[in-house]
């Protein structure tokens, strides 16, 4: 193994614990957008639900965007059974409502409970 060669290799393992620490880290923290979306899932609720501005059941749907009913980060499925079109205006406001919720969740849910309180 030459000099070039080893330098290459210890920065690609250096690089590669840096990525899976964030990772770690993002995971622990429940870092917002870390949530694996289904394409397919989309696609299925495209077919049966064309776009409410074109009619169109695939590509761009012009004003609207497809929303999870029930939020990921809140236990909803990522499934065309929880999902429905909103305007953009209202799915920007209901994410952030959600988002507020599943932060009070998530800081509920990691609080320790009082000990001697009923």
């Amino acid at each position: 193994m030459n000099v070039e060669s080893y330098k290459f290799n210890r920065l690609t393992m250096e690089s590669s614990k840096l990525i899976l620490s964030v990772l770690l880290v993002v995971s622990a923290f429940g870092v917002q957008g870390t949530t694996v979306r289904s394409a397919a899932e989309v696609a299925a609720f495209k077919r049966e639900n064309p776009c409410p501005t074109t009619g169109l059941r695939r590509g761009a749907c012009p004003g609207f965007q497809v929303d999870h009913v029930d939020p990921l980060c809140m236990g909803g499925r990522d499934a065309k059974a929880n999902m429905h079109w909103l305007s953009v205006e209202d799915h920007r406001f209901k994410t952030f409502t959600d988002v507020r919720a599943c932060r009070k969740l998530r800081k509920a849910a990691n609080t320790p409970a009082l000990i001697g309180q009923d």
